[in-house]
């Protein structure tokens, strides 16, 4: 069995929503918290409003594909943030994330594909349709959400600009702009953030480009003006204030691949048999929730994905 390590500063903390509830607790009694955490019975709700805010989007209803769960509060999935842009600390984003600017915005085609092209982003919300889809998000570091997001497969997208036969992979980069992305002054990571999938990765549909969540415009440090989605792997998969979407034919080197193999796939699936270096994923703690729950293979969407890797090594797909 493996246990958790002191280290783990992040993936073990008490997460904020929980945190927040601390008087619900002491209002309760430990015992009565835990015995109601054990029964399934939620936990008072935090106090004060926990409205979305900004500007409402134009969407189909919503389709649920997170098994019935309830969606995590707003208030939590918009103030508990990986974004290292912004900084470390989950805190970080929501602080400081109020300097970059969405408005204008392009995201440049290129490589190969037979249309490339400059796309401003008010040019994409008038091509696509958008969706409202429900998805358990899973971070690597053993943390989890519910979450509405709002976007279109980006397989449209992709079949517009008609890629080559040597189009077997995408990358994904975020803004360079360390005077609205204060993180980008540090050497935390190289700088500009890259991402990447198999070309039949982001044409499954699933696979989301995202411009919004709970119905309204994606927040700043949830990845403004448009980010990626992806429910099976792994939260650091998912390119936040993406400019720049390149088709290659060899396997790009994306950035926690090259600052961390060891811990950091390329393919970054979601896998309870695969531990990282320091901790299980066996398990992992949702948001606002009190217990740890199993960590479901491909985040529980094998019957979707697990055939993209039919063949392949499973220790490989992290």
């Amino acid at each position: 069995m493996t246990r958790w390590k002191p280290d783990l500063r992040d993936a073990d903390a008490t997460p904020e929503a929980l945190y927040l509830r601390r008087r619900d607790f002491l209002r309760l009694g430990a015992a009565g918290a835990i015995g109601a955490a054990v029964a399934g019975i939620p936990l008072p709700a935090l106090a004060g409003a926990d409205d979305p805010v900004g500007e409402v989007l134009k969407t189909s209803p919503a389709v649920d594909q997170a098994g019935g769960e309830k969606p995590t509060s707003w208030k939590s999935v918009t103030t508990y943030n990986n974004f290292y842009e912004f900084g470390t600390s989950k805190e970080d984003p929501a602080r400081l994330a109020g300097s970059l600017r969405t408005r204008p915005w392009t995201l440049a085609v290129e490589g190969e594909v037979k249309k490339p092209q400059l796309l401003g982003i008010e040019d994409v919300l008038r091509m696509f349709p958008l969706q409202e889809r429900i998805y358990r998000f899973r971070c690597v570091e053993a943390w989890s959400m519910v979450v509405p997001w709002v976007g279109f497969p980006l397989a449209d997208l992709i079949k517009r600009l008609e890629p080559t036969s040597k189009a077997k992979y995408v990358l994904f980069q975020t803004l360079l702009d360390p005077a609205q992305m204060p993180g980008q002054r540090s050497r935390t990571l190289e700088w500009p953030y890259t991402e990447g999938l198999r070309i039949d990765e982001a044409m499954n549909p699933l696979t989301l480009l995202t411009l919004g969540l709970y119905g309204r415009v994606l927040p700043n440090q949830n990845g403004a003006p448009v980010r990626l989605v992806i429910p099976w792997k792994y939260g650091f998969k998912g390119a936040k204030s993406i400019v720049r979407m390149r088709f290659v034919e060899e396997q790009p080197r994306t950035t926690w691949w090259l600052m961390a193999p060891n811990e950091y796939g390329f393919f970054g699936n979601v896998n309870p048999a695969v531990d990282h270096p320091r901790w299980s994923q066996a398990k992992e703690r949702r948001l606002g929730d009190f217990l740890r729950r199993d960590t479901l293979p491909f985040n529980g969407y094998s019957a979707e994905v697990a055939s993209l890797y039919a063949g392949m090594n499973p220790l490989k797909l992290f």
